[in-house]
């Protein structure tokens, strides 16, 4: 039977009110990030391990029932790569998610070698997602057939999914582990990007300030137009582009079309709107060039080289005991920090930021042991 599309708040309600009576409920939604400038949510998919249902929040049902039975701890809700899903919901709809279980983290700290949804229910079930609409341009209407049937199979399968991932996390015990992963990951939020546009964009460390001022006018212009247009950014131009133009700061027409990524027609649409983005920054006076911040110039510190070795050498090994993934088990970040303050105790350890309890009780004892044994850490 098809999932049924929800649209009046009659029905959110009468769902919400379903979903309130279980003990956990699959979620997952498609946005149109890849299709216009600000993305949104486009629907909302929701399965009880008897019944799907897809939730269109496009037709604006009042979507305030759901709210109380999202943010209900008890009611578990489970998701597949949570991260996006729980910012987009709270950025949207004020929704907060409580009581999270996330199979792709699940299966990270069960060492799986695939955590793609599609992956895990083909080693597990046999089932073949079709992912060919992951892309697709969700805010059409109506959807088609198979689209909806696309939608409906994302959280499908996802309890029992649960139920086996959480029966082998059991197994290594290692639930408490996850469930402060969990935790962690309910907080997250959209952060406001603040400063130059060139600050976010990669390669643009290597420019001079010259260079910048023209990357910076030129990334101005493409989200103006991109704004107008209502399309991300990269499909006015490429981030290769810009950066090229950046560099070699054409000064005419035809010199555009030698710019990787910038065809004919590409440089007859928007080739004066870029000449004179580049003439703009060329004018500017040296002292109001752009400058890339940066980070205080750190010494040369064989000591810090030396614990950063043993660390990353007991890191691998215990990664590998652990059948885990290195980076999963402890970050390098966390890592560099742990190797600065030198901890001597489990108590230094936890007071570090960024250190959880899972990794203080199961790793602590091995990493301050390897910074004394391996590093020299005697202090």
């Amino acid at each position: 039977m098809p999932a049924p599309i929800l649209t009046t708040s009659l029905q959110i309600r009468d769902l919400a009110a379903e979903l309130g009576r279980g003990p956990a409920i699959a979620v997952d939604l498609e946005a149109d990030s890849m299709h216009c400038y600000k993305e949104k949510v486009c629907l909302l998919q929701f399965s009880t391990a008897e019944q799907t249902w897809l939730v269109d929040p496009l037709a604006k049902p009042d979507l305030s029932p759901l709210l109380p039975v999202l943010a209900d701890p008890a009611i578990r809700k489970i998701f597949h790569a949570a991260d996006y899903d729980i910012r987009c919901l709270r950025r949207d709809f004020g929704i907060q998610i409580n009581g999270l279980f996330d199979t792709m983290i699940s299966s990270q700290f069960l060492g799986e070698e695939k955590i793609g949804l599609a992956d895990l229910l083909n080693k597990y079930y046999g089932v073949e997602l079709d992912k060919q609409y992951q892309r697709a341009d969700w805010a059409i209407r109506p959807l088609t057939q198979p689209m909806i049937r696309y939608a409906a199979e994302d959280t499908r399968h996802l309890h029992r999914l649960a139920h086996l991932l959480e029966e082998k996390l059991r197994a290594k015990e290692r639930l408490d582990w996850v469930a402060e992963e969990f935790a962690i990951l309910e907080t997250a939020r959209f952060q406001e990007q603040e400063g130059p546009f060139f600050l976010r964009f990669k390669g643009a460390a290597g420019l001079d300030r010259r260079q910048l001022a023209v990357l910076e006018e030129l990334l101005q212009w493409r989200d103006r137009e991109a704004r107008r247009r209502d399309a991300p950014p990269y499909k006015v131009i490429g981030n290769k582009s810009l950066l090229e133009l950046a560099k070699t700061q054409p000064r005419r027409l035809p010199e555009l079309v030698g710019v990787e990524g910038i065809s004919p027609r590409l440089a007859d649409r928007y080739g004066r709107d870029l000449l004179h983005g580049i003439e703009t920054a060329l004018a500017l006076p040296e002292q109001e060039l752009p400058i890339v911040p940066r980070g205080e110039r750190r010494v040369r510190d064989p000591q810090l080289e030396k614990g950063m070795a043993a660390l990353k050498g007991w890191r691998q090994r215990k990664a590998a005991e652990l059948e885990m993934d290195a980076g999963v088990l402890i970050n390098n970040a966390l890592l560099e920090e742990i190797v600065r303050r030198a901890p001597t105790s489990l108590a230094a350890l936890a007071a570090i930021p960024g250190m959880k309890t899972w990794q203080k009780q199961v790793l602590g004892g091995e990493i301050i042991e390897a910074l004394r044994s391996e590093a020299g850490y005697d202090k």
